[in-house]
């Protein structure tokens, strides 16, 4: 019988609703949350860790950054076969994708939650859990590194996002879709994506900033980020990577100040690839040292730059990081 080791969060799957307020918020302690699915010990060997409980909006990249290293501590003495985090849904791409690139351990790192919380009918909770169980105990996901399981589907961090405010369907993979499911036969695992670059566990640089792109919006942000000198930018332009021409000036200000500028596209599909010249075109940003960021999203690229700037890497080293993880060629289909 595989041992898998529950490490909980927080989030809508540990939350009920209290009668006073009418709000759901986090109160099931691990134990309670394992009590309530019998079925969990037709699968495996449970035991369960109760890191926190908190809704998952208040979940930073250093808070994950000391999960990872409980992760790594529970995963060190050898005899747990899987782990499964319970997570809020909010921010769940941002904590899988920062766990997936500190994590190195041949042993699969489930993360799950739930969009109903236990007091709804329907809770989707029990079922998720128990699914996330089953992936972490299979013997296909090992070397996998980190998966995302939501609605019986596995998703990769580097592909999933949170799509609707409250359907339990809202965990999806744009243009790659899931990379497994799970049924009442078993875990199938159908393609596995390269796994990300490691990165060194080390304080994340809390003062990265993510700017999105819109039509018309002048440089206020880039300004106020050169004033109070951020450590690192990261911009979702549009198409496949285009910034407004006026943010020129400002822009050069943050390059020649040494700030990191990282671009992603707000599409949510699709890489960074330099067509266009003009001002602020994508050929013209390459020139002007902005580094492209692949298909990564503007979230997970920020989390990406706040740990290599924690890392101290040098602009090469970043450059290097970002050309090789956002690269979504390399695929091995089972």
């Amino acid at each position: 019988m595989p041992v898998v080791q529950i490490i909980t969060t927080g989030g809508t799957i540990a939350s009920r609703i209290d009668p006073a307020t009418g709000a759901a918020f986090p109160v099931m302690r691990a134990t309670e949350l394992v009590a309530q699915i019998p079925e969990l010990s037709q699968h495996a060997q449970v035991g369960v860790d109760e890191f926190g409980l908190v809704p998952s909006w208040d979940m930073t990249p250093a808070t994950v950054l000391r999960l990872a290293r409980t992760i790594r501590s529970t995963l060190a003495a050898g005899d747990v076969d899987g782990v499964v985090v319970t997570h809020g849904t909010d921010t769940m791409e941002e904590s899988a994708f920062a766990l997936d690139l500190l994590f190195d351990g041949e042993q699969p790192v489930v993360i799950t939650g739930a969009m109903r919380n236990a007091s709804q009918p329907g809770s989707d909770g029990p079922r998720n859990l128990l699914s996330a169980v089953r992936v972490a105990a299979s013997i296909n996901t090992r070397g996998l590194g980190v998966a995302v399981v939501m609605n019986d589907q596995m998703h990769a961090p580097r592909y999933v996002t949170k799509s609707h405010t409250t359907a339990t369907d809202t965990m999806i993979s744009p243009g790659v879709g899931p990379i497994g499911t799970v049924d009442d036969s078993g875990v199938w695992l159908r393609w596995r994506p390269a796994r990300l670059p490691r990165m060194p566990l080390v304080e994340p640089e809390p003062r990265v900033y993510l700017v999105r792109m819109a039509a018309g919006m002048d440089d206020l942000f880039l300004r106020v980020l050169h004033r109070e000198r951020a450590r690192g930018v990261v911009i979702e332009g549009s198409g496949a990577g285009h910034m407004p021409g006026q943010w020129r000036s400002s822009l050069v200000q943050l390059l020649e100040s040494g700030t990191p500028v990282v671009l992603t596209s707000r599409c949510g599909r699709g890489r960074i690839v330099p067509i266009y010249s003009g001002d602020l075109g994508g050929v013209t940003l390459r020139k002007m040292g902005v580094i492209p960021a692949g298909d990564l999203t503007g979230l997970k690229a920020r989390i990406a730059l706040m740990f290599a700037l924690g890392a101290g890497w040098e602009p090469a080293q970043i450059m290097s990081y970002f050309a090789r993880a956002g690269a979504d060629d390399e695929v091995t289909i089972t």
